[in-house]
């Protein structure tokens, strides 16, 4: 039997499976929508996610300082924080729009972490996506609304990399685990309070612990494999193309077709995070199964 330590190609096609796994589940996740709304939908992911990985990682075998403790809390509120605005954003703009205006957030942090001037040129292809995209005129295709959730999404993903920092001393496991703890404090009784008791149906109920598996559970699995084979900057790049992934499966999962322009605004984007991750050389984008 041929160990998959073996095969060079095993740790892309790890993170590649990682990415469809999130793109999926995602893509069910939004079909919630009509019945318990993106508030209901999202306190199911996270809470489910966080009852999986508890019992997964257990992470009360390790022990934790009262600073270390902050800074788990501060991770795991932006992190509950980051999911519910991104949610709310898939409510009115398509899933792989959304995932490339979200990316803003970690490309922000690696710029500001540089000084070399190529970066100037991933900044300017950021720049230009973002352009495309954002609804500046009166005949905008994007809803504002749903452009501001994921614009504020950008924002926790930028501060969840820098409060992730904080606790990187931690075992991943560790770490994410009681993140999600803290950051089910946030969107579950938020998503109560939106759906109230819908969210008890046993149906909805199995479908968001099968919407926290496939799109939390089995991408960080998959990842965690592929960061222990993978260099870091190659690791990055392929993360990179998350939101043309995500834009392709959303075409045929959920029907959401985009325009040329669109297209080409994730183009630029991917584009910027990849020359950005290649020329930066530092740390990967976070997780993907945390992001969206």
């Amino acid at each position: 039997m041929t160990n998959h330590r073996s095969v060079p190609w095993f740790p892309a096609l790890a993170v590649l499976g990682s990415i469809v796994s999130l793109s999926i589940g995602t893509s069910f996740a939004k079909r919630l929508f009509p019945l318990v709304g993106a508030e209901g939908t999202s306190a199911l992911r996270v809470g489910f996610s966080a009852l999986v990985l508890l019992a997964l990682w257990r992470p009360w075998r390790w022990p934790l300082s009262r600073r270390d403790a902050g800074y788990v809390i501060r991770y795991g509120l932006t992190l509950g924080l980051m999911n519910l605005l991104f949610y709310m954003s898939l409510r009115t703009i398509p899933f792989g729009i959304a995932v490339a205006i979200e990316f803003s957030g970690p490309l922000a942090v690696a710029m500001l972490s540089s000084r070399r001037a190529v970066d100037f040129v991933w900044l300017a292809c950021a720049i230009v996506g973002l352009a495309i995209l954002l609804p500046l005129g009166h005949d905008a295709a994007l809803d504002r609304t749903g452009v501001l959730f994921a614009l504020g999404a950008a924002v926790c993903w930028a501060l969840y990399i820098l409060f992730g920092k904080q606790a990187g001393h931690l075992h991943a496991g560790h770490s994410v685990s009681l993140g999600l703890v803290a950051a089910s404090l946030v969107v579950v009784p938020y998503g109560v309070a939106h759906a109230g008791a819908s969210l008890l149906e046993p149906w909805v109920l199995l479908a968001g612990l099968g919407v926290a598996v496939v799109s939390s559970a089995i991408p960080m699995s998959l990842e965690m494999m592929a960061l222990k084979r993978l260099p870091r900057e190659t690791y990055g790049v392929m993360v990179s193309m998350e939101p043309a992934v995500t834009a392709l499966l959303a075409m045929v999962l959920l029907g959401e077709h985009l325009v040329p322009s669109q297209w080409l605004a994730i183009g630029f984007i991917v584009t910027a995070s990849v020359g950005s991750t290649m020329t930066v050389g530092r740390a990967p984008p976070p997780s993907a199964e945390l992001a969206g």
